[in-house]
């Protein structure tokens, strides 16, 4: 077989977002760094994030709170060192972004000084969340790129979908990984990359439901090719759904964050009835996983299409100061928040499972790291708790980097590598079978496997899973790789251990609630999977 390197470089970086731009700008003064974005640098889950990120600044708060509200909001799930570890080195990893440029929101104290402008989210039982208005993933992003652009040792390929990792059962050396196998969307064609490391940064799969706050890059590429090339990956079964997405057919997966309710929005029926009260004590900041199913309850006990999220009650200035995105996105579509109720339903939000990974965000494959969603920290457990997303990218890419340059003086390129075969293979003639396959299985997860389930909905969902396995692997084995193809077969695969680790669960916890196990069950452990 023909041996051919396009690239090489020390680390390469599948996925662009806050966790991947961070390692990046982390180890490019020590290291050559490639960083693959499937789209523009500029799009992914962390662009649209909108709430903020949770760190301990205020003299009242503590980093005991902080674990201790994490904690809670992880249902007893969570790996208490993993939780100590990330809000240990919150406030570090915050502050490191602060003097990358982002500007997050101040106010003027009593005393005169400017300070930090701290909301508070659901779970939260003090004001941590540090945000640029309502569009704090944006100021973190649009940051980090600007940084990773002037870098000389950071190379960008954006419009790039990694394909596979390049492993021993590649290649006759020992157990680790060598690089990649990536598809250059604009040449169409599959190219080898060479590297000592590989980190996934890829983000989440929640995708892989038909309602999504997410972009559409968050196929859950990273957690299908960590599988593939023998990783374990855990929780799976829980996928968080955002409560609040607004609900209109020109708004496709437009989020409104969770500050809203933090800042005293209320959730109504339509007739305008408040109903949070009835399912919580905390009412409109319960977890998230409360106020959804409480949405969905009311959703299908009343047949409505939605529920609606009233801030109108406050000041007309307040909102349009605190909620710019928001006030001009609604404005935008005939909705004045200041003056009517925001049409919302839950959505597909965050995957809290995925790559299992230590505190060096090392994975069971030796050199392959992977950090942000697609990695399973132990930080989540069965619910994310609001604004500890970005939080757990900054502080593992920062641990991951450390990692990395420890071993990289030692690690050598491996240049035996195979080139892709695409010999045995043509152009597909038939690309309405992956559109078909792609709506049919998005919309059986969100049937089957979404806010609430059921054992018999379980099954149904993984004989569908198995039948779409068979016809998309037939399809890869005889047809050139596309964008849709690579994606949907990475969405069967992620589908494929969602319904498994959903079935190994036979409780109701966090985000995970089956009608058929109502119950909690005693001494909960993580669902793990091993592909061996």
């Amino acid at each position: 077989m023909e041996h051919v390197i396009d690239y090489q470089c020390d680390v390469l970086i599948i996925g662009s977002g806050a966790a991947g731009l961070t390692l990046a700008l982390h180890l490019a003064d020590a290291a050559k760094v490639m960083v693959l974005s499937k789209g523009p640098l500029t799009e992914g889950s962390t662009y649209y994030a909108q709430g903020g990120i949770a760190a301990v600044f205020d003299e009242n708060d503590s980093i005991e709170s902080h674990i201790q509200d994490t904690l809670v909001a992880g249902a007893g799930l969570c790996d208490p060192e993993a939780v100590a570890f990330t809000t240990s080195n919150a406030k570090k990893s915050l502050q490191w972004l602060i003097e990358m440029g982002v500007g997050f929101d101040r106010v003027d104290a009593a005393n005169g000084e400017s300070k930090f402008h701290l909301n508070q989210e659901g779970g939260h039982s003090h004001r941590r969340i540090l945000h640029a208005a309502d569009a704090t993933g944006k100021a973190v992003q649009t940051t980090l790129v600007e940084q990773v652009r002037q870098h000389p040792n950071i190379q960008v390929l954006e419009r790039y979908n990694a394909v596979d990792l390049i492993t021993s059962r590649h290649t006759q050396q020992p157990q680790r990984v060598y690089g990649a196998y990536i598809w250059n969307r604009a040449a169409e064609r599959v190219e080898t990359v060479a590297a000592k490391f590989v980190a996934l940064a890829t983000g989440g799969a929640s995708k892989v439901y038909q309602y999504t706050s997410n972009p559409d890059v968050a196929s859950g590429d990273g957690i299908a090719m960590a599988w593939r090339a023998g990783c374990r990956v855990a929780n799976m079964e829980f996928n968080q759904f955002h409560p609040t997405c607004l609900f209109h057919p020109n708004a496709q997966s437009f989020l409104l964050t969770e500050a809203l309710r933090g800042e005293g929005a209320y959730l109504k029926r339509p007739d305008g009835s408040r109903f949070m009260p009835d399912f919580h004590e905390a009412a409109e900041l319960a977890p998230r996983d409360v106020v959804a199913r409480a949405i969905d309850y009311e959703m299908k006990r009343l047949g409505a299409d939605c529920m609606y999220l009233d801030i109108s009650h406050k000041p007309a200035e307040f909102i349009r100061e605190h909620f710019p995105t928001i006030y001009e996105k609604c404005l935008g579509l005939g909705i004045d928040i200041t003056q009517q109720p925001m049409p919302v339903v839950p959505a597909a939000h965050y995957t809290c499972g995925g790559v299992m990974t230590n505190l060096a965000a090392q994975t069971d494959i030796p050199h392959l790291y992977a950090i942000g969603e697609v990695a399973y920290t132990g930080l989540h457990g069965a619910n994310r708790m609001a604004s500890n997303s970005l939080l757990e990218c900054l502080v593992f890419a920062q641990a991951a980097a450390a990692d990395i340059c420890e071993g990289l003086a030692d690690a050598e390129f491996n240049f035996d590598l195979p080139r892709w075969d695409e010999s045995k293979v043509t152009n597909s003639d038939e690309e309405v079978i992956i559109q078909h396959n792609w709506h049919e299985l998005r919309l059986f997860m969100w049937d089957y496997v979404g806010i609430v389930r059921t054992t018999k909905r379980l099954e149904r969902a993984l004989r569908r899973i198995e039948l779409l396995q068979q016809e998309i692997n037939e399809y890869y084995s005889h047809f050139r790789v596309s964008n849709n193809l690579l994606e949907l077969r990475n969405l069967v695969q992620v589908a494929e251990l969602i319904v498994r680790s959903a079935m190994q669960r036979k409780e109701s916890r966090g985000l995970h609630y089956t009608l058929d196990y109502p119950e909690l069950a005693e001494n909960p452990l993580p669902t793990l999977l091993s592909p061996n």
